[in-house]
């Protein structure tokens, strides 16, 4: 039988197959993905097949095979440095829920998402949440970011969870598509999907006010149909991204910005760094290219993982 991954739990999957049915499967002995060193095998989106088999009153599905991925998420699992863990697969559009406070995202964790989208050919949208109970001085601030980030080609919208501001468009882009919602604990996953289809009930949980940091209330990637004609991948909160799978010299083509003027730097293998006549360089100077982004592009390219202080932040 053919089917699709809906949740997976580390080691049971359901699955909903091609009549519409769920069943809870395993995975057939020892199932690896060529090329993939991945904590997890099977991802929520993987195309699966499998068999059913019946145990008593029991039945059982055992996923025998996987199709090839259109695309993927992946990032470096959090507690095993050289392993890396697929969030979700065959993915048409991943949407990244930012908080500028409460919890606090960073350029830095924006930019690692966005060139991980990049690098699968994923259309990523940066939803900027909670802008109800931002100040003056803070909306301008989430203007200033949404700008940057318009300027290099992505769809930024200021939305509401709780009010319902932009929810409306927010469902207009998820219409006949797989969309993923991804961001930090407590910067409103859940209340957003509840928003977007009242009828899931997703548990929501305030923010710890102790740490300004969400509290996890989604542990495992799950997949929901929805009433409007979509699909849509919750995934549980992450603090950190950290990029795998790319080599130095392609890193630059994932930044849109920096892929459009390569052809006008001296050298072909150019890395942007100290070479001469270097068209990003120089756009640094007249204030083409944005200093965050290109902060962040050093930061993936010496390999160092995303630091949480707030002075790394300088929009």
């Amino acid at each position: 039988m053919q089917g699709t991954v809906y949740k997976s739990t580390g080691s049971w999957y359901t699955v909903k197959s091609q009549q519409g049915d769920f069943y809870e499967c395993r995975i057939k002995g020892k199932f690896r993905i060529k090329g993939i060193k991945s904590t997890n095998p099977v991802a929520v989106g993987d195309e699966v097949t499998f068999e059913v088999e019946t145990k008593g009153d029991e039945t059982i599905g055992v996923i025998s095979g996987i199709e090839e991925r259109e695309n993927y998420i992946i990032r470096r699992s959090v507690n095993l440095s050289k392993q890396t863990h697929i969030i979700a697969a065959n993915i048409d559009i991943a949407f990244l829920v930012i908080t500028l406070n409460n919890p606090p995202t960073f350029t830095t964790f924006i930019d690692r998402f966005l060139v991980t989208a990049e690098a699968y050919h994923i259309k990523a949208v940066l939803l900027f949440n909670k802008i109800d109970t931002y100040t003056e001085e803070e909306l301008l601030e989430v203007k200033y970011l949404a700008a940057l980030y318009r300027n290099v080609g992505y769809e930024c919208l200021g939305i509401s969870a709780k009010t319902g501001k932009n929810v409306e468009k927010v469902k207009q882009l998820m219409q006949h598509k797989v969309s993923m919602f991804s961001g930090h604990s407590g910067v409103g996953k859940s209340t957003l999907i509840n928003a977007i289809e009242p009828g899931l009930n997703l548990k929501t949980s305030e923010i710890s006010e102790q740490h300004q940091q969400g509290q996890h209330t989604t542990t495992f990637a799950e997949m929901f149909d929805l009433s409007f004609g979509a699909q849509i991948i919750d995934t549980p909160g992450i603090k950190g991204f950290g990029v795998v799978e790319m080599e130095k010299e392609e890193l630059g083509d994932y930044f849109p910005e920096f892929f459009a003027i390569k052809n006008q730097c001296k050298f072909n293998n150019c890395l942007h760094l100290e070479e001469p006549h270097c068209a990003v360089k120089e756009g640094l100077e007249n204030e083409t290219i944005a200093w965050s982004r290109y902060k962040s592009y050093l930061q993936i390219l010496e390999g160092e993982d995303e630091q949480y202080r707030k002075d790394i932040h300088n929009p």
